[in-house]
Order: C-alpha cells, then sequence, then structure tokens
C-alpha cells in the first residue's frame, strides 16, 4: 500500500481540524470556553486555540459599556403626584463567566430590573426632592441596580434620569408659583431700593438744610433738564410763603375808597355769584395787576379813620 495514500487524507484531516480550532478576539471581547459543556475560563484577546471537532466551544462576550435606554414609567410620587419618568443605564460585563453562566440574558434582565428599581425610588420621593436632587435620585438609582447585577457579573457605571413629565394641571401650577415667587423677589428689591434712596434723601436733605442756596441751584438744573425738548412745557412752582406774602402787602396797599369801589363793581356785576367774597376777590385782583404802592400806605392809614367818623 502507498503512504502517499494515507499521509495526504490525514493530512487534510489534521489542516482541516487546525483552522477550525483557532479563534481571533477582538481587544475588547472576551471567550468563554467550555469543554465537554463544564466552564473552563475565558480567554482572549488575540488568537485562540480550541480543541477541535466540538470538544470544546466559545462564547464571545462583549467587555464594551452598553448604554440601555429604560423606557417611560409611569409612577406616583410620595406626595401623590403621577409622572412619567425615563432613564438611561450605563453597564459592562465585568466577568465574563457569570454572565454566561449566571444569567441566561444579562441584558434583558439588567433592562427589568433597571424599570422596577426606578419606579421604586421614584415612588418613594417627594416631587420637589425629585427636581432638585436629580443626581442624588441618580445614585440611589445606580446603587440598587449594580448590587442587584453583581452576582450576574455586570458593573452598573451610572444612571441618569433624561426627563420628567409631568401633568398640565400641575406644570400650569408650577407656573404659578414660580411668577409668585419673582413678583415677591420684584418687591423686595423695589422696597429695599426706596429704603437705601430714602437715606440718601435725608444726607441730601441735611446738606441743604446747611446750604439753602442749593434749592435754588437744584431747581435751575431740573428746569434745564425739563426745557431739552421743543415741545416740553416747563411748570414753576411757587412757594406758599411767596403767596401769602403778596396777599398781605396788597391788603396793606389798598384804601377804603378802592375797596369800596370794588364792592361796587361786585354788586353791579351780574356775573359774580351770589355768596362771592368781593373783598377777597378785590385783594387777589389788586395783587395781580400791583395796585398801590407802599408810599401810598403810610397815608391812607391815617385818612381811613376820618372817612369813618
Amino acid at each position: 500500500m502507498d503512504p502517499a495514500t494515507i499521509f495526504i487524507p490525514l493530512a487534510a484531516f489534521g489542516l482541516g481540524a487546525l483552522f477550525t480550532s483557532l479563534r481571533i478576539l477582538w481587544e475588547y471581547e472576551r471567550g468563554v470556553i467550555f469543554r465537554l459543556g463544564k466552564l473552563t475560563r475565558a480567554k482572549g484577546p488575540g488568537l485562540i486555540f480550541l480543541v477541535p471537532y466540538g470538544v470544546e466551544r466559545m462564547r464571545k462576550m462583549d467587555l464594551r459599556i452598553v448604554a440601555l435606554d429604560i423606557p417611560p414609567q409611569d409612577t406616583i410620587t410620595k406626595d401623590n403626584v403621577s409622572l412619567s419618568v425615563n432613564a438611561v443605564v450605563y453597564f459592562r460585563v465585568a466577568d465574563p463567566a457569570k454572565a454566561v453562566v449566571e444569567i441566561e440574558d444579562y441584558y434583558f434582565a439588567t433592562s427589568q430590573l433597571a424599570q422596577t428599581t426606578l419606579r421604586s425610588v421614584i415612588g418613594q420621593s417627594e416631587l420637589d426632592e425629585l427636581l432638585a436632587e436629580r443626581e442624588q435620585i441618580n445614585e440611589i438609582v445606580r446603587g440598587i441596580i449594580d448590587e442587584g447585577t453583581d452576582p450576574w457579573g455586570i458593573d452598573v457605571t451610572g444612571v441618569e434620569i433624561k426627563d420628567i413629565d409631568l401633568p398640565k394641571e400641575m406644570k400650569r401650577a408650577m407656573a404659578k408659583q414660580a411668577e409668585a415667587e419673582r413678583e415677591r423677589r420684584g418687591k423686595v428689591i423695589a422696597a429695599e431700593g426706596e429704603y437705601q434712596a430714602s437715606k440718601k434723601l435725608a444726607l441730601a436733605a441735611n446738606v441743604i438744610e446747611q446750604h439753602p442756596v442749593a434749592v435754588q441751584l437744584r431747581f435751575m438744573q431740573t428746569a434745564v433738564e425739563i426745557a431739552a425738548e421743543n415741545n416740553s412745557t416747563t411748570v414753576f412752582p411757587i412757594p406758599m410763603e411767596l403767596m401769602g406774602n403778596i396777599a398781605k402787602g396788597a391788603t396793606k396797599s389798598l384804601t377804603a375808597e378802592e375797596i369800596k369801589e370794588y364792592e361796587a363793581e361786585d354788586e353791579d356785576d351780574p356775573a359774580l355769584p351770589e355768596g362771592a367774597d368781593t373783598q377777597l376777590l378785590a385783594e387777589t385782583a389788586k395783587s395781580i395787576l400791583g395796585i398801590g404802592t407802599g408810599g401810598e400806605k403810610e397815608k391812607k392809614k391815617e385818612e381811613v379813620p376820618a372817612e369813618e367818623d
């Protein structure tokens, strides 16, 4: 018998076994090896040799971080507010052997555990706490999920709550609360500004009290500012003390004859209403028209008693 006829089939058989027993694993992959159904160990990365013809079998495991999206969960908070919350969970396979042996589908199991944990934590938290302390809620959920998946060889690296969907009624109530808070702050700031301005005005009043001419200077500055526009109307306020002094001077400068003359004219004037104070009107007209002089004042004082006699 020719040896070549035996060697060639054996060589082909050996080469086929060699090629079927070689595996290449990437850096982020590990191969869990089973020999006749029994777990041996995890191999990789690089070139892996397996006992051919089904003696050893391998299952690849990806060690990269997986972003697991948790669908919106309808739940009720501790203060009885119904809302919908969704989140994302970041995890990776830390022990490939446990992930294959201890759990049938680690991806599905992690997803279900994350959903139930999220609903449980939200149900134990109040709405204000959930909105204000989101980082703390994320850490609590991550710790619970990581503890639950540790026997499966899964390492949970992070949990982030993406969105909190509130009912429309609650959104309107929160908007009113925020608006009221803004108004309160505005009123407090305005009151604080008035308080500070009153202090400055008190200091300015002390300076003006020591230097009365400062009032006139300030009045002139204000008049200049008002008259900056061509179509503006400038109003000059007159102190009440000045009006009183003018009225007193006009009363002293009137003679008895002038008073009687004004009274007679008032009686003949049908335009004046009944009960009008004619003397007061005469004094006002005298002050406006400038009737009477200071030189006549002393002379008329002596003539009035003589006429009365």
